[in-house]
Formats: structure tokens, sequence, C-alpha cells
């Protein structure tokens, strides 16, 4: 699909680069030498270093971002997911020019931006509270920002109709805030930041007011909007399963730095740690000695030799393997090596939920997909327990 023409959207501008200065926003000798293209490549987004500290209730220090460095490559839909207080919300908000870094440095091309006043910075936000102008109509709201620049009346006009098509809202213009839904809001919210042709948009769990089966249809509109216009998308969340269905990439967050940055099968299939893996998805933890073989790596699971999935782990010993629940397969007894008992069984709708207790003692969380005809799956009854080789991941504590 064609990207919409949103006529030039606010590129960022060449200017000289220098090192990151003292704490306080000041340039560090040596500004006005020539700069090189940041890593991030001619328009994407470069944070370098990044450093801020607030100071708890109690006099302590809260280092909110732990010196993050990371690019968002132009066009990319970008997202920073974590629990709360990871950091993750602190570094959008010094993006936008919100929150003041105490060190580092943030680029937009070769444009270095964190020295920037916020209104300067050519990026623009969609808040969770949408914050629209209850007494402005839709139309109006979409304007808005576009008036305080003093644009011509066509082209505001014109820019509000395209922004009103591509968030298919152009049968609504009249309305007030008040008479639309919570996706509708949404909308307009998006449709006005859009309006003033960003080259990033900040967006700050943006969804998290939505019920669930809207929230699932609004993700799927974010994602088409973004593949449409070609801006770049920085999105915090704190869901992981709204991060895996809309990130192209995803830096998963954990106290004040990045702990993993990957597609969301990297971060999903290959996890660097036992955070990483727990935070996303569910996971099964099981304490092991690792033994090496002939044939490679083998952990034990129940007793049964498996062979384990690691990036990098090679040495024999104690060691902790991550399963997901949905790569264990319960099958008759008698057709299994590994045997273990139900304890819970659980029906979902779209699988079953079920806890097998294994002969040492540790439970495993599983789950399978339909069809439920199985006899074998009795409350208390005995399973058999299949891992596929290459399943079962070592993975580290962090």
């Amino acid at each position: 699909m064609a990207a919409v023409d949103l006529g030039n959207p606010a590129a960022p501008r060449s200017v000289d680069r220098a090192p990151a200065g003292p704490v306080g926003g000041e340039l560090a000798p040596g500004a006005g030498k020539p700069a090189k293209p940041g890593p991030a490549g001619e328009a994407g987004l470069s944070v370098t270093g990044a450093h801020k500290t607030f100071r708890s209730a109690e006099g302590g220090e809260v280092h909110a971002l732990d010196g993050v460095s990371l690019d968002v490559a132009l066009g990319e839909f970008y997202v920073l997911l974590g629990p709360s207080g990871c950091g993750k919300t602190t570094l959008l908000r010094a993006i936008a020019g919100l929150e003041p870094l105490d060190g580092g440095e943030i680029y937009l091309g070769d444009e270095r931006i964190d020295l920037l006043a916020p209104h300067k910075r050519p990026d623009n936000t969609v808040f969770q509270s949408y914050a629209l102008f209850p007494h402005l109509s839709v139309w109006e709201n979409i304007a808005f920002g576009l008036k305080m620049e003093k644009l011509p009346k066509a082209a505001i006009a014109a820019r509000v109709e395209a922004m009103l098509a591509l968030v298919h809202l152009s049968e609504v213009p009249s309305r007030r805030p008040s008479q639309l839904s919570g996706g509708q809001q949404q909308r307009v919210a998006l449709a006005r930041a859009l309006a003033k042709q960003p080259a990033v948009l900040l967006l700050d769990e943006p969804l998290s007011a939505l019920d669930l089966k809207l929230r699932r249809g609004m993700q799927g509109e974010l994602k088409r909007i973004q593949r449409e216009t070609g801006i770049t998308f920085v999105f915090v969340t704190h869901d992981q399963e709204e991060a895996l269905s809309m990130g192209d990439r995803i830096a998963v967050f954990k106290d004040g730095r990045p702990a993993q940055i990957g597609t969301p099968e990297d971060i999903y299939e290959r996890p660097v740690s036992r955070f990483v893996a727990d935070f996303i998805g569910d996971t099964n933890f099981l304490e092991t000695e690792l033994t090496v073989r002939a044939d490679g790596l083998v952990g034990a699971i129940g007793g049964l030799a498996v062979p384990v999935g690691s990036p990098g782990a090679g040495a024999a010993g104690p060691a902790t393997l991550a399963i997901r629940p949905e790569n264990i397969v319960l099958t008759d007894p008698a057709e299994a090596e590994l045997r273990g008992r139900l304890v819970e069984l659980t029906y979902m709708g779209t699988d079953l939920r079920c806890a097998v207790e294994l002969p040492d003692g540790q439970r495993l969380r599983v789950r399978v997909p339909p069809p439920f005809g199985g006899g074998h799956l009795a409350p208390g009854g005995e399973v058999g327990v299949v891992v596929a080789p290459g399943l079962a991941k070592v993975v580290v504590d962090s």
C-alpha cells in the first residue's frame, strides 16, 4: 500500500553534532565541529547514555534511566515495554522534551534534539488521556495545532480532511469528543498529532483506557496508519501481547535500562534472561543440572534427559530451563518416557490450561490446543509429557 502523502513531513535539520555536555545541558568544548551521521541513519532516532535520577519521598535516589542507549530506524514501529517504574515512560518524556536528562544525548538523524525546547522538536505525542478539547469539534481539534502555526486556511482544510480520511472519521467531523466512542476519541488524538507532520510520533500507553475488544481493534488501526504514513512510531506499553502484535522491534526495560532489544520473535523465542522470559508471555522455569554429551548440552526434566537450546550456554552445572506452555504436549502415558499427574484443568475456549506435577515435585503449565477429545486428560490422572528437542532454553538470572 502506498504511503499517505502528508506533504513534507518535518525532517530533522542538519546541525553540528557535539559530545554530550555536563549535567545541566551545556555543550561540552568542541561544539561546532563537523557532524557525522548518527548510528540511527538519516532520520532515525538515536539515544546514547541517557541518565535521569529522581529523589524518592524517603530522600533516596531512583535511577529512572541508567545509561540507556538505543537506535530507532527510520519508519520503524518501536515499542518500549516493561513493568511500572522501569523507565520506559521517562525515556519517552525525555525524547519529547518533557523531562530533561541528567546526562546523555538524543539525536534525530544528525540533529541533537535533547537541547531543544519541546515545541521546537520535530516530534509529537499522543497521551494516555487523549487530551482533546471538549468544546471543539473533531475537525477543530485536528486543526488546532495547524492554526497555532498560522498555516493558510486552504492548507489547514486539506490537511484536516486527509487526517479524517486516514483515521476513518470523515463521517463525523462536527461531533464533539463527548459524542464519540473511546476508540473514536483515540483516533482524533492520533489525527491531531499526525496533522503536524512529525518526524517521530511518541505514544504513551494510548490504548490502556480501552476495553479488550476495542483495544485489539485499535492495535490493528495503529499498525495500518503507521504503515500508510511511514512515520517512525515510538510506543510505550506494559502489555506484552500488545508489544508482540505491534512492534517491529521491542526494547524490554528493567531497572532503567533495556534488558533485551530485538524483534518480537527474538524476544519471545530467544530471551536472554529469566526476567525477559518471565515478563513476555507464560513460561515454566525448572531447576536442572546440565551435562555435556557428544550430541550437545543436555538438561534433566523430571529425571528425563532433554536436549536444550541455549544461546551461548555451553557449561555443565546447575541451570534454569525455560519452557513455554505451548511447547509441551500431553499424551497417553503409555506413549511417553516422562509422565506426570494432571492436577489442574481449565477450559478457556481457545485452549485448555493444564498444570502437571512431575515426579520430582516440579509443576509444568501446559496449553492444549483443540480438539480436546483426548481421553487421557482427566484431573488427577496420569499423563505423558513430551518436550520437543531445542524448545527448552537455558536462561540466566538478571
